[in-house]
């Protein structure tokens, strides 16, 4: 809990955090739990000095701080939006200004068009970014490799990449945060930023790895 040093007759007394700061100090971030790894990114979350939450309900996405909309399929994801009637309200707290993760679907989620993807699919357009969908291949396909992320200190990430999208555009003001290093896919781009908006291809949550984690709750915290 966040302290203030106070001096009274020159005598240090600690007064309490107020609500506020302990607020900014751990966060209130949702995870849409509507299908998908939730289970995975509540506790990495947890690990990164976070209170997570379950989102399925427009009540719950409008009493968080931030969002992370977690890998799975993202066609049934965006039905299931449909369904629980979160589609409209998640794009309004987009527009707002709400930080929000997305791994794998989620990044397909976040994605202003979505290639290879269903006609009736829907998208959020939380970032300015073309996106394919199963670009990489089946789940057969699915691998491993190290990447170079921005912003991320000791050295390279371990990255999974099931079933997974890539970015092939990016409008201006998003950042681009890794690319694959080497090997046919070499120079594809699978992590960027948008303002509070991050969102990777593949899945940072199974791997033990939580520094993109800690870098979301850190931009949460700022925001």
């Amino acid at each position: 809990m966040a302290r203030k040093l106070c001096r009274v007759n020159a005598s240090p007394v600690v007064a309490p955090a107020t609500a506020v700061q302990q607020a900014a100090a751990r966060p209130t971030i949702g995870v849409l739990a509507l299908q998908g790894d939730v289970r995975e990114h509540i506790a990495a979350l947890a690990l990164c000095g976070a209170d997570p939450v379950l989102v399925r309900r427009e009540s719950e996405l409008a009493a968080v701080d931030a969002l992370v909309l977690p890998g799975g399929e993202s066609t049934a994801i965006s039905k299931l939006l449909g369904v629980f009637e979160l589609l409209e309200p998640l794009r309004a707290r987009l527009r707002a200004g709400m930080p929000a993760f997305g791994s794998c679907a989620g990044m397909i989620l976040l994605a202003s068009e979505v290639l290879d993807t269903r006609p009736d699919a829907q998208h959020l357009s939380g970032i300015d970014m073309t996106v394919r969908r199963n670009a990489f291949g089946r789940q057969v396909d699915s691998f491993e490799t190290d990447l170079d992320f921005a912003g991320l200190d000791d050295g390279p990430m371990r990255a999974v990449f099931i079933r997974a999208p890539w970015v092939e555009r990016v409008g201006d003001g998003v950042e681009v945060l890794a690319t694959v290093p080497d090997g046919p896919f070499a120079g594809r781009i699978v992590a960027v930023r948008q303002g509070n908006v991050v969102a990777t291809s593949f899945h940072p949550e199974v791997t033990g790895d939580l520094r993109v984690h800690h870098l979301f709750v850190d931009l949460v915290r700022a925001a």
